[in-house]
């Protein structure tokens, strides 16, 4: 019970970090690019990737901790379902050019994000 009470207060803690954040991003501004999403995706992969160094590599932090931060915060301030629905409208609007890029960016600095964070607690935590 203690591990689901952790995913959920972390999970609570995300979304709301990812709702106040992306609208900073955002506000003001018209952009084509989904800026907030792409930004709190990328950021949550590195932090992920710190996590997950932290607790394989360094065996710095518990079982529960990890919980929290890779399950529970990381869940709650990625957005994948923000994600597909930005692609979607991209494409019936037909900004094939920037929709490619969205994924491919997206794709390619996540999982960078994901790497460089964990090769980050390896060698500095």
């Amino acid at each position: 019970m203690k591990e689901l009470f952790l995913i959920f207060v972390g999970g609570g803690l995300g979304s709301v970090v990812r709702y106040i954040l992306g609208r900073w991003l955002n506000a003001g501004h018209q952009y084509a690019f989904p800026v907030g999403t792409f930004t709190v995706n990328v950021l949550a992969c590195l932090i992920l990737g710190l996590v997950i160094g932290m607790a394989e590599q360094k065996l710095q932090i518990s079982p529960l901790t990890r919980l929290f931060w890779a399950v529970g915060f990381c869940g709650g301030f990625s957005t994948f379902s923000t994600f597909s629905y930005e692609n979607l409208l991209m494409l019936q609007t037909n900004q094939n050019s920037l929709l490619l890029g969205y994924i491919l960016l997206s794709l390619v600095l996540c999982v960078s994000a994901t790497f460089g964070g964990q090769l980050l607690a390896t060698r500095f935590f």
